[in-house]
């Protein structure tokens, strides 16, 4: 019987791709991140000089009644023993109520966060396939004019903080030059997203412009990096046509570190692009984050925090797995150890031994 079922789990390890374990590995790699994180915001959180007790009943009222409410609400039970209360309460979907609004903590965020995604999504659609599509074109045109001028301007853009380009971008669309753009970004919700999204042209320009200088020169620097490759120069002297070897062999291998990158913009949007949203008072999760630390909103400072820590693990998780899966080497490896850091130096190793068929 023991041998039966030994054989069964051979049998099935065997039909299961060899980076299975790698994978299950970074998921728990990830579970821990995440509680070890749920922690520390939590600790965090109850240091702040402030006292949820106080702030639900307000300040006029007696230490005797703020005693009593700090009892019911276990504030006076050890620190770890009310993590795991309010883990308990985060694992069974019991976000909270917020202190500020007394409204349900889950039905705050799950606007906010629909709002932060809609911008997300415009960001990237404007953002990749430009910095994809230039990427490529000044790869192509290295050390040229257009090159050398648009690696200048990059860095100048680059230079540039976040704010000052949405301060800029609203002297000039929404006050005294243009005036053709709203300079606060508040959505109505009694009306469809789609009707509203002359409020999202300056916050997404504003993050695209951001965000793609440093996607573009990614993708330029890889695209460049794979056409000196030896893998390359083999087609050329086959005979290959060029374009066949740029779209088909040269692009795919460029676009594998850059995963890497498009995961650290994704991060970067996840996290709510605060600076944006409160320029333009967006109602999106970074404001409302920023509004919740002003107000000592705990129960919503702790929440939103470990949603935004689950959705970063979540992308590098995904990011991983996409870089080895269209790695040769390591999608096929028994035995993965590298992290992110790692997959990229392993790609970077990678990339002289593809083969490629005419």
């Amino acid at each position: 019987m023991r041998h039966h079922h030994s054989h069964r789990r051979s049998a099935l390890s065997s039909k299961l791709p060899p980076w299975t374990s790698w994978f299950f590995g970074r998921l728990l790699s990830g579970a821990s991140v995440v509680l070890a994180i749920s922690f520390i915001v939590f600790a965090a959180t109850q240091a702040l000089p402030s006292d949820p007790a106080r702030v639900i009943l307000g300040p006029e009222a007696t230490e005797a009644t703020i005693a009593v409410l700090r009892e019911q609400l276990g504030l006076n039970k050890p620190i770890v023993v009310q993590y795991l209360h309010w883990a308990g309460q985060m694992l069974s979907g019991d976000l909270g109520r917020s202190l500020d609004s007394n409204v349900e903590v889950g039905a705050l965020m799950r606007d906010r966060f629909l709002n932060s995604l809609l911008l997300t999504g415009c960001v990237a659609l404007l953002a990749f396939p430009l910095a994809l599509t230039a990427g490529v074109l000044l790869a192509l045109r290295r050390d040229s004019r257009s090159d050398r001028a648009s690696i200048a301007l990059l860095v100048l853009f680059k230079a540039i903080p976040g704010f000052a380009i949405a301060i800029l971008l609203v002297l000039l669309f929404s006050t005294s030059v243009f005036k053709i753009l709203p300079a606060a970004s508040l959505l109505e919700p009694d009306k469809p997203l789609w009707g509203q999204l002359h409020y999202l042209v300056l916050p997404t320009v504003t993050l695209a412009l951001s965000v793609a200088p440093y996607l573009l020169r990614l993708v330029r620097a890889s695209m460049i990096e794979v056409l000196e490759s030896d893998f390359v120069n083999a087609a050329r002297l086959r005979g290959i046509p060029e374009r066949r070897i740029i779209w088909r062999h040269a692009l795919p291998n460029a676009l594998i570190p850059a995963i890497q990158g498009v995961a650290m913009t994704l991060r970067t949007f996840f996290g709510g692009a605060l600076i944006a949203e409160v320029v333009f008072s967006y109602p999106g999760i970074g404001n409302t984050l920023n509004a919740a630390i002003e107000m000592r909103d705990l129960p919503m400072i702790q929440a939103i925090v470990l949603v935004i820590t689950v959705g970063i693990v979540l992308i590098n998780l995904v990011a991983d797995l996409s870089t080895v899966l269209l790695t040769p080497r390591l999608r096929t490896a028994t035995r993965i150890r590298a992290r992110s850091p790692g997959l990229r130096q392993a790609l970077r190793l990678e990339r002289g031994r593809y083969r490629f068929a005419i």
